[in-house]
């Protein structure tokens, strides 16, 4: 390799050298200066390309050689890190495939679990839909049944004489609820002693005061106006019922329900057998509830006569409580004295008995060592007489008087 760049560069330094001679020799002549470095460069280029061609075949079979030696080397380095590499691979290939097979046991035993829950949902869904069922036709029927009832209703009410019935009833139930009893609270459909009225219900107030109720209702009007769908004669049947309802009023304050002679208060009230037709006057005509006021009636639906029969159930227990309460006052009394007197007694009978207590003890103690001192001595003379001890009495005998007589002084 270094002779031929020694060779290259001698011959570009041996053609400069002809050439500057040539020039030297010829410079006066520029077309000779032309041809001679036309020349020269044709030679340079032929030398350039020998000695390219030269250095190619050089490089060429020094690559060649080096390539050999180099893919050797390469192939012996990629074989060694090919084989380590596999065996990593291998490694960690074990070690995922056993990650993998974790995480499929993991998934395997998740998915059970969640097809369990899934199964029992599912058949908890099929009861609950099975419930909903049965409690939907349940509905149905029911609803189908209520349907009914309320047709019945509706036709049952159209007649004068069934509204009335039914307002009686709804009052009774009331009635029942609050705890009045008839005959003993509340008397039906009495006439007045004064007037030849006749009050559906009449109820006991203290004092012998009394408040009479009417239950017939004027409801055409307004069953009619549930009934249409008309928006013009819903509003006429609406108007309509407001007028009955007044006019009803005014009819309660004309038959001497509210009479002083016959001991009544000054209002009569006027049951509305259904909430929703009270709510309904309330909402669409409140003055007129003031207006009934003003004309001393009061129109009850089933919750406030509920109110008021218990406001006249607590007033009648306190009358009774206040009428009653002077009696037992006096009886009071009375066994406060008794009481007085059977202490006296008892203090008495409690001194007499202190008294007969110490008069025994001092039988038991002194009396009694007073009469043994006898009796000893008498022993103590048998003793000397030499007299038999079957014909004494027995120590046993005298221990066991002693005992009794002190077990009676405990006493």
């Amino acid at each position: 390799m270094t002779e031929i760049l020694v060779f290259v560069g001698g011959a570009v330094f041996g053609a400069l050298v002809v050439l500057v001679v040539h020039l030297l020799r010829k410079k006066d002549s520029r077309e000779m200066a032309r041809a001679l470095v036309s020349e020269t460069e044709k030679e340079k280029v032929q030398d350039l390309e020998v000695l390219i061609g030269r250095v190619r075949d050089s490089f060429g079979a020094l690559s060649q050689e080096a390539l050999k030696a180099s893919t050797g080397e390469l192939l012996k380095l990629a074989r060694e890190n090919l084989d380590g590499r596999v065996q990593l691979g291998e490694k960690d290939l074990d070690s995922k495939k056993q990650l993998i097979d974790q995480n499929l046991s993991s998934m395997k035993s998740d998915i059970r679990k969640m097809q369990e829950l899934v199964d029992k949902f599912e058949n908890e869904r099929a009861r609950q839909y099975g419930e909903l069922d049965v409690q939907l036709k349940n509905a149905a029927r029911e609803t189908s049944r209520l349907q009914a009832t309320a047709d019945h209703l509706r036709q049952a009410l159209v007649s004068t004489k069934a509204r009335g019935q039914w307002g009686e009833r709804m009052a009774e139930d009331v009635l029942r609820l609050a705890g009045f009893v008839e005959g003993v609270n509340y008397l039906k459909q009495k006439t007045l002693d004064a007037a030849a009225s006749r009050p559906d219900y009449t109820f006991q107030l203290p004092q012998g005061l009394k408040v009479n109720m009417d239950v017939k209702f004027p409801l055409n009007s307004y069953l009619r106006y549930l009934e249409t769908e008309n928006d013009m004669e819903r509003e006429s049947q609406k108007a309509r019922f407001l007028r009955d309802v007044r006019t009803r009023i005014k009819e309660v304050t004309t038959r001497d329900y509210i009479n002083p002679e016959d001991k009544t208060l000054d209002y009569v009230m006027v049951f509305i057998p259904n909430e929703q037709v009270y709510a309904f006057i309330n909402q669409n005509d409140p003055d007129l509830i003031d207006e009934a006021l003003k004309s001393k009636v009061i129109l009850c639906s089933p919750f406030t006569l509920f109110a008021i029969l218990a406001i006249i159930r607590q007033s009648l227990d306190n009358f009774s409580m206040e009428k009653t309460a002077g009696d037992m006052l006096r009886l009071i009394g009375a066994f406060n004295k008794e009481w007085e007197k059977f202490a006296d007694a008892m203090e008495k009978m409690g001194r007499k008995l202190d008294d007969a207590r110490d008069e025994y003890q001092k039988m038991i103690t002194t009396r009694r060592n007073k009469l043994e001192k006898p009796l000893q001595k008498i022993e103590d003379l048998r003793r000397l007489k030499g007299i038999e001890p079957e014909l004494a009495i027995g120590e046993a005998e005298v221990q066991a008087l002693d005992e009794a007589d002190e077990q009676e002084g405990t006493k």
